[in-house]
């Protein structure tokens, strides 16, 4: 059905019974214009008649469906034209989620939804053989009627490679073939033996709608602030490459005049742990933890880890750097994806996730404003309690700091309790903290036997799902050429990932939970979540609603929470602060 515009959109849409969070599938194109499919219906907008963005917004005014696409493409192109949407069925994010693994493309979404054989989908750009294929079912015309998919149930590779926007009635249709799969999706969620797996196949789905949304309002950052930052750590901007040498050549010398006579290439690991050993010091690697560990046995030690800030700063986040990615509105920008294929953390580029403690002094709010920082407490731990339903590691949890409840529990002190617990998530199997494993197994024996079967499916090459539903891959691959060293050191770091992967999976699914609860709960503030770091978030908000936001965001841990766990007996803490500039966080 095609239609004049938004108004229109609206009324048949109500007339199909669509209400407040109902599913609507979208496409859109700037040129062709919009399609929608929803229950039993398909509608077409032609851009000619009304722009795709307004439509859109009306729709979302006056219905606020729960909108259906087949990938964050959409997402973007409707933040890029000024449309913000509330909620949404991402079906790239919930094929993650099911399948594991990070790139998709609709042709094998649809055909997992529909129980395809994924070798028979269309891949890559098509060629003379399936656009005369797709031709020949479409009886020679342009396959507008006869719709994207082919009589053995894939998708046209001519649909997929964007056929799909050569006409508005084809947008409807492609809307309608996303819907259809969003229901087939829907049912495979109902067959896991997770219960809270749609409610985070919804958060996934809207987490790439934020993703979208942060990297089109970027982080706040004062030019001037953060081009001092770095002249203070490495020196003026270069006039010139030989000024760049010059200021590498100092950097490098306040190392080696604690080694005189030696020439190191400081860049250089083999080179620098030769320079170590020189002075007595031998190490396996030059990872910083290892060397902070030993900055009281040579001055060298201490002159290499400033020397690693300070060029840090000079190849990563330098002035080049701020040429790059700081716009001039003063936000600094990056690509963002709600899932890093593995466990599912969020991640973005332009440094964004790794940006050095110094050049926190340059995230400063904007006039007006302020951030709301909010930093989720011993997460790992209370995310373990609650997943493996250890009831003893989840009275702990009800403090504030639950490692000394844990410290009590093991007659140790708080510090050996909290690495003895990070070892045990991460696979640790030497060190103070490995020598207390035994206690931690005899008090908490729950959270430990989860963990050891993770660990167990790793070593076995034996997928794993976190508690929301994520699969995780950990297949083992050939290893019959392997000696019996190397096939046994392999599964001892499988084993590892394994058991790290069900709480750190299960940590993300819970933290972009409380992040689209919290982008939700805040708009109406005026707020708007501009990084997500780790386990941090931080919302910049208007100076007078500063304190309220700082309410919202705490009770939105407790709301998402209870979607994410409902019934744990685990209490989550979060640390909230209402500042200025980033660096002026306490603690």
């Amino acid at each position: 059905m095609l239609l004049a515009g938004g108004p229109q959109a609206v009324e048949e849409l109500r007339r199909a019974g669509v209400r407040r969070g109902a599913p609507v599938a979208l496409a859109v194109d700037a040129a062709a214009g919009v399609g929608m499919a929803a229950a039993g219906r398909r509608l077409a907008v032609p851009a000619a008649d009304a722009d795709p963005a307004s439509v859109v917004d009306e729709v979302e005014r006056v219905l606020r469906p729960r909108w259906v696409w087949w990938d964050a493409g959409t997402a973007v192109r409707l933040v890029a034209a000024g449309v913000r949407v509330a909620t949404c069925w991402d079906l790239a994010a919930v094929d993650r989620l099911l399948h594991g693994g990070w790139r998709v493309d609709p042709a094998v979404v649809w055909a997992r939804a529909q129980g395809l054989p994924l070798d028979a989908a269309p891949t890559g750009p098509p060629d003379l053989w399936s656009v005369a294929a797709d031709l020949d079912e479409d009886g020679g015309g342009d396959g507008a009627a006869d719709g994207p998919v082919r009589r053995d149930g894939h998708l046209k590779a001519t649909w997929v490679d964007g056929g799909w926007a050569a006409a508005p009635d084809r947008l409807a249709a492609w809307a309608a073939a996303a819907l259809a799969a969003a229901e087939r999706q829907q049912e495979r969620l109902r067959q896991l033996d997770r219960p809270v797996a749609a409610a985070v196949a919804r958060s996934e789905s809207t987490a790439e709608l934020l993703c979208a949304e942060l990297a089109a309002d970027g982080l706040p950052v004062d030019r001037a602030e953060a081009e001092r930052i770095i002249a203070a750590v490495v020196g003026p901007r270069a006039r010139s490459e030989a000024e760049a040498a010059a200021q590498r050549a100092r950097r490098d010398a306040e190392v080696l005049r604690h080694v005189p006579g030696l020439e190191v290439d400081l860049r250089s690991p083999g080179q620098v742990r030769s320079l170590l050993r020189r002075v007595g010091i031998e190490v396996a690697d030059t990872r910083a933890w290892r060397l902070e560990a030993l900055r009281d046995r040579h001055p060298v030690v201490e002159a290499l880890l400033a020397w690693r800030k300070a060029e840090r700063v000079a190849t990563t986040y330098g002035y080049g750097w701020l040429d790059r990615h700081l716009g001039a509105d003063g936000r600094l920008r990056g690509e963002w994806t709600a899932s890093d294929g593995a466990a599912g953390r969020m991640t973005a580029t332009a440094g964004l996730h790794n940006l050095p403690a110094e050049l926190r002094g340059a995230v400063v709010a904007e006039p007006g404003h302020v951030f709301v920082r909010a930093d989720l407490g011993q997460i790992e731990p209370r995310v373990l309690a609650a997943v493996s339903g250890d009831r003893a590691l989840a009275a702990a949890c009800a403090t504030d700091d639950l490692y000394a409840p844990v410290a009590r529990s093991l007659g140790v002190d708080r510090e050996t309790a909290k690495v003895a617990m990070l070892g045990a998530m991460y696979g640790q199997t030497t060190g103070r903290g490995a020598q207390v494993l035994r206690r931690l197994e005899a008090a908490y024996p729950v959270a430990m036997a989860y963990l050891a079967a993770g660990d167990e499916a790793g070593r076995m090459g034996r997928d794993v799902r976190t508690y929301g539903g994520r699969l995780v891959r950990l297949g083992a691959g050939d290893e019959r050429r392997l000696d019996e060293r190397e096939a046994r050191r392999r599964a001892a770091a499988r084993g590892r990932y394994g058991r790290n992967a069900l709480v750190q999976g299960a940590a993300a699914e819970l933290f972009k939970m409380w992040a689209v609860t919290v982008r939700a709960r805040a708009a109406p503030l005026g707020a708007r979540i501009v990084l997500c770091l780790h386990d941090e978030l931080l919302v910049h908000a208007p100076a007078d609603q500063g304190d309220e936001v700082a309410r919202v965001v705490a009770a939105c841990l407790d709301e998402a929470a209870g979607r994410w766990a409902p019934g744990t007996d685990v209490r989550f803490v979060v640390d909230v602060q209402v500042v200025r500039r980033w660096s002026d966080v306490r603690g």
